[in-house]
């Protein structure tokens, strides 16, 4: 819920996986999903060659980065944003390993 609110919270990458996810038993939202004009070249890189768009590669360290200095400041516990960390450098690790789209 407040990624609805903070943008720069990791919150919107997973609704729109957990959207690809249901889409997969429902032919009519994936269709919707595939001729977005947005998503659609994304999500068809993706599913053809594993590719992710360079500007995804670029801002997703910035948003997690965001992700961290908010959980930092509103005085989340240290164990908790380390483990964010690591997890950030995780994904940031795996999205760099992936070939430009």
């Amino acid at each position: 819920m407040l990624g609805a609110f903070f943008p720069v919270l990791p919150t919107v990458p997973f609704l729109l996986v957990a959207a690809w996810a249901a889409s997969r038993g429902s032919p009519r939202l994936h269709r919707w999903l595939y001729r977005h004009r947005t998503f659609g070249p994304t999500l068809k890189a993706w599913h053809d060659h594993k590719a992710v768009p360079r500007y995804a590669k670029r801002l997703t360290p910035l948003l997690l980065l965001g992700s961290l200095a908010i959980m930092f400041l509103v005085g989340a516990n240290l164990w908790v944003v380390g483990t964010c960390a690591v997890i950030f450098v995780g994904v940031t690790a795996y999205l760099w390993s992936r070939p430009d789209a």
